[in-house]
């Protein structure tokens, strides 16, 4: 296979193959979908904002000792990452009612949660991405129950940083989706991004007006408009944070 020849193309990035057969090239795209797909768009500088916040993220994660397929980025819009075997599970972290959560089950929106909820979603869309349980994903022998708790562990563990990380921003994480993968060591890394794109990030100093607030991928999805200065300040405040942090 040739260097840098595509692997994948999904709705937010593109999976390229690099000398290394272990390494692969993430190119971030200024695609925008909701709805599994049904709406589409274009938010421009999302792939270059979207890929900075998830290495500035990712490194934060790994000085903390969660391992992440995180390596550089030798561009702005381009993550170098470890090659992994996607766990076919997304895990949505919830800490406040928000989206489908009230849509299912008729919680208020802003509901905080008494402690975080934490969801399995079939990574398939043909499927719709259902809701998962997990005697159902022993069933579909998606991940072993050990790796389900290993998962679940480091989700809480991330949820309790990026709330933190976040809160420092001047932002309430809502909720977020996280993608996990295997290394050829069967070792559990954290894959895939942590973006606006992936989260629900409110901002605190506009917490009660339900419009102004919101500072993630709603704004498209929803057609609030203010789509690409609400990414780009998220990014803002993450480098913000960081620089302080360092």
């Amino acid at each position: 296979m040739s260097a840098h020849s595509k692997l994948y193309e999904g709705k937010a990035k593109i999976i390229y193959s690099t000398e290394e057969p272990e390494i692969l090239l993430a190119d971030f795209k200024d695609d925008a979908t909701a709805f599994n797909a049904q709406k589409r768009g274009n938010i421009t500088g999302k792939g270059i904002i979207n890929c900075i916040i998830s290495c500035k993220l990712f490194q934060q994660l790994e000085s903390l000792g969660i391992k992440t397929h995180y390596i550089d980025s030798p561009k702005p819009n381009q993550m170098r990452v470890k090659a992994v075997k996607i766990v076919p599970i997304e895990i949505v972290v919830r800490n406040i009612a928000a989206g489908s959560l009230c849509q299912q089950t008729g919680l208020p929106l802003g509901t905080e949660l008494k402690q975080p909820l934490v969801e399995f979603y079939y990574k398939n869309d043909q499927l719709g991405d259902p809701l998962l349980t997990r005697d159902r994903i022993r069933l579909l022998e998606l991940a072993t129950p050990e790796q389900v708790d290993e998962i679940t562990h480091l989700a809480l563990q991330i949820n309790n940083f990026l709330i933190d990380f976040f809160q420092r921003c001047g932002i309430t994480l809502v909720d977020f989706k996280l993608e996990f993968g295997l290394d050829s060591q069967q070792q559990i890394l954290l894959a895939d991004e942590i973006s606006p794109d992936t989260c629900r990030l409110w901002d605190i100093s506009a917490a009660n007006d339900p419009d102004r607030r919101v500072l993630d991928k709603d704004r498209f999805r929803r057609d609030m408009g203010n789509v690409e200065n609400a990414y780009q300040e998220v990014l803002n405040r993450v480098l913000k944070a960081v620089e302080n942090n360092n």
